[in-house]
């Protein structure tokens, strides 16, 4: 029985990016979902800012603008009249600090097909019909099943993998199993995992894949029917000629309950509400009903086995954020495993993952519930509609960890400080790279697998010379020194970048002071999130940072005259 890394759960946009993002480090996965083709939902409308800037790290944004389309206004409608206009999106633009000011349309399984060919670019390629019906990881010796306790490390009672049992084919062996299977998750289920929370039975929607004939209603709109009696939503679906996402409050029975979707439902439906005649519409196709679930897993990891996206955590829809938390899921699991599974890092560097997600999707869950309600509220009224559920907050940059033990170390900022915390997203910023003089940004230089070491000022150079010569033949470590307009850069190393606008000094809090020896180091995780950010003389919150996440790299025993030096 051959072993593999990781055997990945669940081949939606959850998996796909934990997939790709362990594959270019180099991890043995498999990913297997129990369709038996790649399932088409209609569910999610694309990604948000910040899931862009992950397509970006990953290499896939361009294909994903390329195939969705920007958001659209909203036009509303009230006894089949247009009575309003909103446009949520009309004043966000890009920013210095975020390049992606708005999230994107696309169809989720065009999303999906996207990343399924950028892993099979690595080698990977989806198994469909996999079902997952058995999981046995070993006991300690309490009889518990996980904790750190030491014992993950392919010695004690684990024995260091899962071995997987499937509906049919053989058996299967992994370091690590990660759950992206969805809210009814096998892979939950199977460890016996609460998931915790409520569904309202009286907050449903129809939802299904709509053609309706050419030309009927403009596809520069999202059009939104709220009557008092139901509502009818149709949004054009990018790069079709006639399709459309339909959502609908059901039709009910004599007693008020509602009836399942039918593409004879959605016309009566659309005759109903709208003024366009049932027969507009053609087609009908993966229909499902929607009820407003609110749950959470009460952890996230269970030894070896752990849980992301709806696995782990589903909400209302409102302000679009259940694909989306499931990306930001996996882009924080990915690079901890990379560095677990590549022996830099111990297995309990994985207990932050759910030390850092859980109070995001608990956060979530709160905001998605509290948007929802907005939105009921907003629709009771003419002109009322789903801009309601879009705020600064639906963007996902603002999410961060503080409250992390990776977000420990380096300076304690006070309230007033300019620039990120330990824990913050890192800000992106527009920049030149130092030698060539073309222009770049910082989450250019943050892109791929590793983290990055920034030093601004000369003070930083001697930290920045001590992680070059610990880490410098280990891929997983680049350290690039940012140079003010002003400063003389002509020992510049390769990958050093200058602020020529002041951009970066902008967005980190680093202006320059008059003391020259001066400086400042950012450490920034492989999920562009803020590890340390410290004076450029205090070398060792650097070094045991990126001990801690990283091992110690290749001089460490050689040379302890630099280290000494470098104090």
């Amino acid at each position: 029985m051959g072993m593999t890394d990781v055997l990945i759960v669940g081949a939606g946009p959850t998996g796909l990016v934990l997939a790709c993002d362990l594959a270019r480090r180099g991890a043995a996965v498999r990913v297997v979902d129990r369709s038996p083709a790649p399932p088409r939902t209609s569910r999610a409308k694309g990604p948000n800012p910040r899931s862009l800037e992950i397509l970006d790290d990953l290499g896939v944004a361009e294909e994903v603008l390329a195939a969705g389309s920007a958001p659209l206004p909203m036009l509303k409608y009230r006894d089949r009249r247009p009575v309003a206009e909103a446009d949520p999106w009309a004043d966000s633009a890009p920013s210095a600090d975020a390049r992606y000011g708005r999230g994107w349309l696309i169809a989720q399984w065009r999303l999906e097909g996207i990343l399924r060919d950028r892993l099979a670019g690595y080698g990977v390629r989806v198994e469909p019909g996999r079902e997952v019906v058995g999981l046995a990881q070993g006991r300690n010796e309490d009889g518990s099943g996980s904790g750190s306790d030491g014992d993950y490390g392919g010695h004690g009672a684990y024995g260091g993998h899962v071995d997987v049992t499937y509906a049919d084919g053989p058996a299967g062996r992994a370091r690590y199993v990660v759950g992206c299977d969805g809210a009814h998750s096998s892979v939950r289920k199977l460890l016996g995992i609460p998931f915790e929370g409520t569904t309202a039975e009286d907050q449903v929607m129809v939802c299904g894949d709509v053609d309706l004939a050419d030309g009927v209603l403009d596809r520069t709109r999202w059009h939104q029917w709220f009557d008092e009696d139901g509502a009818v939503m149709l949004c054009p679906i990018p790069g079709t000629r006639t399709g459309w996402w339909f959502q609908a409050g059901p039709e009910r029975d004599g007693r008020g309950r509602p009836l399942a979707p039918t593409a004879d439902g959605f016309r009566r439906l659309l005759a109903h509400h709208t003024a366009l005649p049932g027969r507009a519409l053609t087609r009908a196709e993966l229909l499902s009903t929607y009820r407003v679930n609110v749950r959470m897993a009460d952890r996230f990891r269970a030894g070896r086995v752990l849980l992301a996206g709806d696995a782990a955590h589903v909400h209302a829809i409102a302000g679009g954020l259940g694909m989306n938390t499931g990306i930001q899921d996996a882009f924080n699991l990915g690079w901890k495993l990379g560095l677990v599974l590549a022996g830099h890092a111990d297995a309990e560097l994985l207990d932050t993952y759910e030390e850092e997600r859980l109070p995001v999707a608990a956060r979530t869950l709160d905001l998605t519930s509290e948007r929802l309600r907005a939105t009921l509220e907003a629709i009771r009224r003419p002109g009322g509609g789903l801009d309601a559920a879009i705020t600064p907050d639906t963007t996902g940059l603002g999410v961060g960890y503080r409250w992390s033990s990776l977000a420990a170390g380096g300076r304690a900022q006070e309230a007033g400080d300019p620039g990120p915390r330990a824990g913050d997203r890192a800000p992106d910023a527009p920049c030149a790279d130092a030698t060539t003089g073309e222009r770049t940004r910082l989450h250019r230089v943050f892109a791929g697998p590793g983290t990055t070491v920034l030093g601004f000022g000369p003070g930083s150079a001697a930290v920045l010379r001590e992680t070059a010569n610990a880490y410098g033949g280990d891929a997983g470590v680049r350290v690039c020194r940012v140079y003010a307009a002003h400063e003389d850069r002509a020992g510049a190393e390769p990958g050093a970048v200058v602020d020529d606008a002041g951009h970066v000094a902008a967005a980190y809090g680093t202006e320059a002071s008059g003391d020259p020896a001066a400086g400042t180091v950012v450490v920034v995780r492989p999920d562009h999130h803020v590890g340390v950010l410290a004076p450029a003389d205090d070398a060792r919150s650097v070094r045991e940072y990126l001990r801690r996440l990283h091992g110690t790299g290749r001089s460490a025993e050689r040379s302890p005259g630099m280290v000494d030096a470098a104090r």
